[in-house]
């Protein structure tokens, strides 16, 4: 007998053994997959449900109530099998309307600082007769999902409640406390804001660690491929500042050389000429380091250059980006302009009063006073009047971006998006986060959401939403909650 042949013969047998292996546990794995199949189309059904029925409760501030999308969503939360009394609403009295949802699933160890889940329940304004479709409604058209609030900011909050119900059932059991708050106000803070509310009444529903809040979202190119996922770490705070110029004014027909709406335009003309010294912080800087392989020849060289902070040709770095893209400019720098005007009291007379209403988004770092000295400087005018049009918000420096933040993120945006670069960034807008920040909290934008290049009509007309975007992004962050909540 050759050598081989019993080890041939035994392969033979091994293989027909093989195949009626297979064959007998085919009927049990196709069970198998037909089972998860079932289930996760039961999971997405009802993750689907949550978010017509958030959607379709209409939170503006007009004609909405945030209260009663916070009790559907506790509704949501109790059919899930959580204690009647482990999600509460917060009401304040003179908003009735504005109610809020809090509560939390508690963890193993009490010593390590809980997690949270922020979201605004809350949507701007949408008038029926501008949208193609009712802003109300949820639309589900080419892929898309189109409604007031489909992304802003709806989607994460139907995410986090959709995501406590599959922990529940799970049976998850976290590390770490897991805590939620689904606030009202974020779109209109100037009458009422639920996170600020919350700070003062309630703090501790929402002491953490470290919260996960919307920004942060991923950028799809033209053809809808995902280039960059972003980590929002730090907001710029919002100012508003009242200029004002006043003149003797009298008839148009004898005009002097002291004229309040020359003198008015004279320092806003410098004003916009003027950029504020450019002061990129860590978060900016590693910003640039981790996009600079986006790019090719001398964009990507000022983006290294800018990223390491100091070198041979620094100032003409920050120039490069400063003018390739507004955006990188507001990353990098405080910036001031002009958003309404107001001057005179009729068309034959000389304006006695000449307003204007200078925004700014300035650093984190530096405070709303020294920009209003900065602005008086600028205009050099000493009958141009520089006040704050309203109370300084709140002042934080940006949250720690270290590895045992961005670890857990890399891990489970490669495993989804593979290839796809995580970028943390300085938001150039405002979010309830710069509200937890000052209290303490560090907070995070990780929406997870990758919108297109026009920005998806957030607080514009037909907001939308890619399916597939949406879904991916309620797989991410249920998979970092776990994550966040395992960790010691």
């Amino acid at each position: 007998m050759h050598p081989l042949g019993r080890k041939a013969g035994q392969c033979r047998s091994s293989r027909g053994i093989a195949r009626v292996g297979a064959a007998l546990s085919l009927p049990f794995a196709l069970a198998a997959g037909i089972g998860m199949a079932r289930a996760q189309d039961a999971g997405q059904s009802q993750f689907r449900s949550i978010y017509k029925e958030l959607v379709e409760t209409d939170t503006s501030f007009s004609s909405g109530s945030c209260t009663l999308a916070a009790q559907r969503m506790k509704a949501r939360l109790d059919a899930a099998g959580y204690a009647e009394d482990q999600f509460q609403l917060v009401v304040p009295d003179q908003f009735p309307k504005q109610g809020n949802l809090v509560g939390q699933m508690v963890g193993s160890d009490l010593r390590t600082p809980p997690i949270l889940l922020l979201a605004h329940i809350d949507v701007v304004e949408a008038k029926r007769s501008d949208w193609k479709r009712d802003p109300f409604t949820l639309f589900e058209e080419n892929g898309y999902f189109y409604a007031r609030g489909a992304i802003d900011d709806k989607a994460m909050a139907t995410i986090f409640v959709d995501t406590l119900v599959r922990l529940r059932q799970e049976k998850f059991k976290p590390r770490r406390t897991i805590k939620i708050a689904l606030t009202c106000g974020e779109e209109t803070d100037a009458v009422f804001n639920g996170v600020q509310y919350l700070l003062a009444n309630q703090p501790e529903a929402l002491r953490a660690g470290l919260a996960i809040n919307e920004g942060g979202k991923g950028a799809l190119d033209e053809a809808g491929r995902p280039v960059t996922f972003g980590v929002q770490a730090g907001e710029k705070i919002y100012q508003d500042y009242r200029i004002v110029t006043t003149s003797p004014g009298g008839h148009s027909a004898r005009p002097g050389r002291d004229n309040a709406i020359t003198r008015l335009s004279v320092g806003l003309a410098k004003l916009g000429a003027y950029r504020f010294p450019a002061a990129p912080n860590e978060v900016t800087r590693n910003f640039f380091t981790r996009s600079a392989a986006l790019y090719d020849g001398p964009t990507r060289d000022a983006m290294r250059t800018v990223g390491a902070g100091a070198g041979e040709g620094y100032p003409e770095a920050i120039a490069m980006l400063s003018d390739a893209d507004p955006v990188w400019n507001a990353m990098m720098r405080t910036t001031c302009v002009a958003t309404q005007l107001a001057a005179g009291h009729a068309p034959n007379a000389l304006a006695q009063h000449a307003e204007a209403n200078v925004n700014c988004r300035i650093l984190p770092g530096n405070s709303a006073e020294e920009v209003r000295k900065q602005l008086i400087d600028v205009m050099a005018d000493p009958g141009i009047a520089v006040d704050l049009a309203d109370a300084p918000g709140p002042v934080s420096p940006p949250p720690p971006i270290g590895r045992d933040i961005l670890e857990p993120i890399e891990k489970i945006a490669g495993r989804i998006w593979p290839g796809v670069p995580v970028i943390p960034q300085l938001s150039t807008g405002a979010t309830d986060g710069r509200f937890l920040m000052a209290a303490g909290t560090p907070t995070y934008g990780i929406s997870a959401m990758f919108v297109d290049p026009d920005g998806n009509g957030v607080h514009g007309l037909d907001e939308r939403v890619r399916v597939k975007s949406l879904l991916d992004a309620r797989s991410f962050l249920h998979d970092l909650v776990i994550a966040y909540a395992s960790a010691k």
